[in-house]
């Protein structure tokens, strides 16, 4: 008999089936064995019944995350044990015979239990198996669907950028070097350099990959790996073609995870992000003023926000201009990559900008320097040696259009949009100062 997919036994009413899944839950009741069954579509309750003492037998040793293949009957639920509110709350399956495909060891806690963070990330392979986390990770990949199918949809290309690098899009700070035959590369912090070139050859182009972060922090909101979503785009007037491209992204990626996600947002306790219009946006100086002005604390003079900073912004963006999401533009020269364009009216400030959401710093965009001795001047301003981007440069020696773009890291978002405070929660298997899947010896 062909295995049924949990999902489709309310449509195979008064008909036998074969499922196959996990044992999420055992219940006794006297002669009656009762399981929750799962499996990648959902759940459903099961019963061993007295007529089939064989299925009995076996059902009386199974235990929780034993693997098991089963062959029934789907059965209408008595009226008044109808649960209208659960998936299969209508059905139940009366299990004929039962074969075990893999038998489990006794588990170190129950699943979906609360445990701190190292005994969850020490025991990922088990613990993400909780309706929790399966529910993270399932929106994470719809964040991900999203993102291809919203830019795919606007005319971009996706591309795959290089993991090892030559030279960092950065200036050298904060890279993983990697022995590379008889040189030294290094593993890359962003597709930076690699979008900008493929401006030259596809204009409108997006990367999802790992990026790589040699920081040595131990913070809820660092990763030293982490996937970070990416587009660049030609022939745009200002870093504001940007932001709207971004806007017009989270618009529809709000209303996917409407349509696809609610009950994981649910379970989790987390709501789904209302994406007005136009996002709110301040200069990184009308910011700090404001700031300043509301809380009494002078923060003018600092070239960046700090994360309290950043927090503010969000609750005053949210309370008094109706958007969770705000941008922060221009911000100095000197705290940007020589790539990002100056500003005409004042060129110690940058045409760029960050997003916020919810306390935090999701994005990072700009428009790019697309004139060739411009972006020498630059590199050299920042004390960069031009010769060892010889091969990035070609792109623009042989001309290429005014450009710029964001990059967005999915476990950040992920986090924020449900509410998770430790963004290693939120990544699959989380690289940090302090742990590669284990924690590493102090």
């Amino acid at each position: 008999m062909n295995r049924t997919l949990i999902k489709d036994l309310k449509d195979a009413v008064g008909k036998e089936a074969s499922i196959s899944g996990w044992i999420d839950v055992r219940r006794d009741h006297g002669k009656l064995v009762f399981f929750d069954i799962r499996d990648v579509s959902g759940k459903v309750q099961a019963v061993a019944l007295p007529n089939h003492p064989e299925a009995v037998t076996v059902a009386q040793t199974l235990r929780s995350e034993w693997v098991v293949r089963m062959n029934g009957k789907v059965n209408p639920r008595p009226p008044k044990m109808v649960k209208a509110d659960e998936q299969n709350g209508a059905i139940e399956f009366e299990i004929v015979s039962i074969e075990v495909l893999s038998a489990a060891k006794e588990m170190p806690f129950e699943l979906g239990t609360d445990l701190n963070v190292d005994t969850y990330l020490d025991n990922l392979p088990i613990t993400m198996r909780a309706p929790k986390h399966r529910g993270i990770f399932k929106v994470q990949a719809v964040i991900a669907r999203s993102f291809r199918e919203y830019f795919n949809s606007q005319g971009f290309t996706e591309f795959q950028a290089p993991k090892l690098v030559g030279d960092d899009a950065e200036g050298g700070a904060g890279i993983f070097n990697v022995e590379y035959f008889k040189h030294t590369a290094h593993l890359a912090t962003s597709p930076q350099l690699y979008k900008q070139i493929m401006v030259g050859v596809l204009e409108r182009v997006f990367a999802i990959g790992n990026v790589f972060r040699a920081e040595k922090h131990s913070t809820t909101r660092h990763l030293n790996e982490y996937t970070s979503m990416d587009i660049e785009m030609g022939f745009i007037e200002s870093h504001e073609d940007i932001m709207n491209a971004e806007t017009g992204f989270l618009a529809y990626l709000s209303e996917t995870l409407k349509k696809e996600c609610a009950a994981e947002f649910a379970l989790i306790g987390a709501k789904i992000p209302e994406v007005p219009a136009k996002i709110p946006r301040m200069t990184l100086r009308e910011a700090q003023k404001l700031i300043t002005a509301e809380t009494g604390k002078d923060c003018t003079k600092e070239p960046d926000l700090e994360p309290e900073h950043e927090r503010w912004l969000c609750t005053y963006s949210a309370e008094k201009l109706g958007s969770e999401f705000i941008f922060i533009t221009h911000f100095p020269t000197t705290k940007r990559p020589f790539y990002t364009y100056r500003d005409e009216k004042d060129p110690t400030y940058t045409k760029g900008f960050d997003l916020l959401f919810r306390g935090v710093e999701i994005t990072t965009g700009a428009q790019r320097i697309h004139n060739y001795e411009d972006l020498i001047s630059s590199m050299k301003d920042k004390k960069l040696d031009p010769e060892k981007f010889s091969y990035y440069l070609q792109a623009f020696k042989y001309g290429l259009p005014p450009h710029g773009g964001f990059g967005l890291g999915l476990e950040r978002l992920t986090a924020k949009l449900l509410g998770i405070d430790n963004v290693k929660e939120a990544t699959l298997f989380p690289r940090d100062i302090n742990r590669i899947d284990n924690l590493l010896s102090q």
